[in-house]
């Protein structure tokens, strides 16, 4: 039987080149032997410049809205029955989601969201430059995603004549999807999941167990109002879905915080003012 020793050096050995690696000069990567300095040039990339991450946000948030809003049209363009549109709108917009977040995650960091953005301004994980930026981005980038899904499928743009969706129902449905998604975000990142498939999966689960269908996202209900189609929601119903949201903020991140990152009470509900305990 090997000893210790030469168990130890068949393991630091690189089973190509026969090189062994000698501990503060190299490390094994992938079952090869890497230098120290290559090694730390793989694992260390460069941020992404602001203007990339702010674009990244309208990008990402641009392709979702058009996706929720033109499967929306699609289904009900090939069915008359709400819930075969509902079904193909609920997996067009889980594959998106699960797109976007994975290309653009690695950009800036695929919020697509202001309560989203806002929970890591809050944890600050988020500068107040970036955050300040991202949030007119992203509605500006669901408003022109809107516009994208009309043009594509010849319909007007500019219209707010959508559904009414301003009972106490939906707020309260509002309040669960957002609290839900903060849950679905931080757990994963907790637990070192899947994120995109995650989030994905949650909304998709969303679409069918709140009455509100899980908007759970500010920018995305503004630009859903810029549509008359299925998917779409009445301006006036924005004070019910705000509102919801906004709440499910105020409870779902020091809930995250004390359930995920093990903080005190207080010292989770500290971070609703960006502060330390």
């Amino acid at each position: 039987m090997a000893s210790d020793e030469q168990q130890q050096q068949t393991q630091l050995t690189d089973p190509e080149s026969g090189r062994r690696c000698v501990d503060g000069e190299c490390v094994m990567i992938d079952g090869k032997c890497e230098t120290i300095a290559t090694a730390a040039d793989e694992v260390a990339e460069p941020a992404a410049s602001l203007e990339r991450q702010v674009f990244a946000e309208f990008l990402g948030t641009a392709f979702l809205v058009c996706t929720i809003i033109g499967s929306g049209m699609m289904g009900d363009n090939l069915s008359p029955d709400d819930g075969v549109a509902l079904l193909g709108n609920t997996l067009a917009t889980w594959g998106i989601l699960y797109v976007l977040i994975t290309t653009l995650g690695p950009i800036s960091g695929a919020h697509f969201n202001p309560v989203v953005s806002c929970c890591f301004w809050l944890k600050r994980e988020l500068g107040g430059a970036a955050f300040a930026l991202f949030v007119p981005a992203q509605v500006f980038g669901a408003v022109f995603g809107a516009f994208v899904a009309h043009a594509m499928f010849m319909r007007r743009n500019g219209v707010f004549d959508g559904k009414d969706r301003d009972s106490d129902g939906e707020l309260f449905s509002e309040f669960v999807a957002t609290f839900g998604l903060l849950m679905t975000i931080f757990g994963g990142i907790r637990a070192k999941k899947d994120v995109p498939m995650l989030v994905g999966l949650y909304i998709t689960a969303g679409y069918w167990f709140t009455s509100s269908t899980s908007f759970a996202n500010p920018a995305v209900t503004i630009g859903r109002s810029f549509t008359d189609t299925f998917a779409s929601i009445s301006p006036k119903s924005f004070p019910a879905y705000f509102a919801g949201q906004v709440l499910g903020l105020l409870c779902g991140l020091p809930a995250c915080e004390w359930l995920f990152s093990r903080k005190a009470p207080l010292a989770a509900l500290a971070t609703l003012a960006r502060k330390e305990l």
